[in-house]
């Protein structure tokens, strides 16, 4: 990365309230790549929970099984170029439309949030958007490290003379002015892997947004939100938090552990392989022990040898299988009590824990959450939403309805000139000319 002008991923621009809109979120997974369409409407607001303009009507949807990801991050071009196509055409088959861009979201590259506070002297006055730019331009560079990409840049709070709380500084008089931002950053290559394999699709990437942030915005009510929340993003190959403070998104972390981890360990503890370990997981897979699962003996396949012989079967006990998954999943919640310890949600007594991502439907893990966080937890699911259809309904669908949503709240954030994108329309310059301007802008 070189140069702050380069720093900052794509945005979108803030929705017109009046405007319809449709609205393009992919989703690419370690273990699924989901495409929804929506049709965005304006609504008055009270038809919708605090900040939506519009009601998402969802008109086209599609997931599959994930190729060429590992972790969140692009592991092979082609495969994953192949199997994002495959996704957007299904859901473009269903909804009857062409997509030209989308909204991307990002779990991988270390993401990382940090609360940064920059202040300058006004010059004129007043305070003025050059002042703000400035001001947060400079906040922005001191928190982009070597490597390193903006996601986020979002004011939090504003001060004058050293009086905080200020909604909007613009024309107040003061010598002073400061503002607090939470910046959200990622490995710039992963990132600029990830609009690759979108760019080789010949879409535009209308926005990159971090996955645990736009999960936040479509499982939260308004109390939690305001409360403080965390919102813990429990993928197959990551697990990523966003922290909520006051209404606002206040920080973000992740690692590289998370529901294909549990099951590497059932295939390995038992003897299976990967597909009869992530089909036990699936039907048995619990972090919840009785007396009863030490007596209740199932027979699996196991691997024999170099090859897969379906005669061969073992006995094993529910118990077994509940303490292999029990293991990974109390590690994971462990290192999210240990991210939680270090962001604003600690400060927060009555903040509370909701678990989306498909490892957050295993039988069991809240309770387990609960007791590790010493929080009250729930699972997290898409709201506000009008006919979704069930599978679309669940935890696993987070992320992909968050991106829906977030185009209604790009407004928060502060973006950089050259990185937004209108809302379903190309660039000029063809293909070749957007990809090649794009590499060499680089970030």
């Amino acid at each position: 990365m070189t140069g702050h002008s380069r720093s900052q991923t794509p945005k979108t621009r803030p929705m017109p309230p009046n405007k319809t809109a449709l609205v393009a979120a992919l989703d690419i997974g370690s273990s699924k790549i989901a495409c929804l369409i929506a049709r965005l409407r304006p609504c008055s607001p009270s038809e919708t929970l605090r900040g939506r303009s519009h009601a998402v009507e969802l008109i086209g949807m599609s997931h599959i099984q994930s190729r060429g990801v590992k972790a969140g991050a692009v592991s092979d071009l082609n495969e994953c170029e192949h199997a994002v196509r495959h996704a957007v055409a299904l859901a473009e088959r269903m909804a009857k439309v062409r997509v030209e861009s989308v909204l991307l979201s990002m779990s991988s590259g270390r993401l990382s949030g940090h609360l940064m506070e920059a202040s300058a002297e006004i010059r004129s006055g007043a305070v003025s958007q050059s002042d703000l730019d400035r001001v947060v331009s400079a906040g922005m560079r001191h928190a982009t490290g070597e490597g390193r990409t903006v996601i986020h840049a979002i004011p939090v709070s504003y001060s004058l003379d050293g009086i905080k709380g200020v909604r909007d500084p613009r024309g107040m008089v003061a010598h002073q002015f400061g503002v607090d931002m939470n910046i959200v950053t990622a490995d710039a290559s992963v990132a600029k892997n990830l609009m690759l394999v979108v760019e080789r699709c010949h879409l535009n990437v209308e926005a990159i947004a971090a996955s645990p942030y736009v999960a936040g915005l479509s499982v939260l009510t308004d109390d939690e939100s305001d409360l403080g929340a965390a919102v813990i993003d429990m993928g197959a190959g990551t697990t990523t938090i966003a922290t909520y403070s006051g209404g606002q998104f206040v920080h973000a972390s992740g690692f590289a552990l998370g529901g294909q981890h549990v099951t590497m360990d059932l295939a390995r503890g038992l003897g299976a392989c990967i597909a009869d370990a992530e089909r036990i997981k699936t039907l048995y897979g619990t972090v919840l022990t009785g007396g009863a699962d030490a007596r209740e003996i199932l027979s699996i396949p196991t691997v024999v040898g170099d090859y897969e012989e379906r005669e061969a079967l073992q006995s094993v006990s529910r118990a077994t299988i509940a303490n292999i998954v029990r293991q990974r999943v109390e590690e994971i919640f462990e290192m999210v009590r240990d991210r939680l310890a270090d962001s604003p949600f600690a400060a927060e007594p009555r903040a509370q824990v909701v678990l989306t991502g498909g490892a957050a439907q295993l039988n069991g893990v809240p309770e387990l959450a609960t007791r590790i966080l010493g929080r009250p937890v729930r699972v997290g699911r898409p709201l506000g939403f009008g006919r979704l259809p069930n599978e679309a309904k669940s935890a696993t669908f987070a992320v992909p309805a968050g991106l829906l949503v977030y185009p209604q709240f790009a407004q928060l954030e502060y973006v950089e000139p050259r990185h937004t994108r209108q809302l379903m329309t190309g660039t000029n310059g063809g293909y070749f000319g957007k990809v090649g301007r794009w590499l060499r802008e680089g970030f």
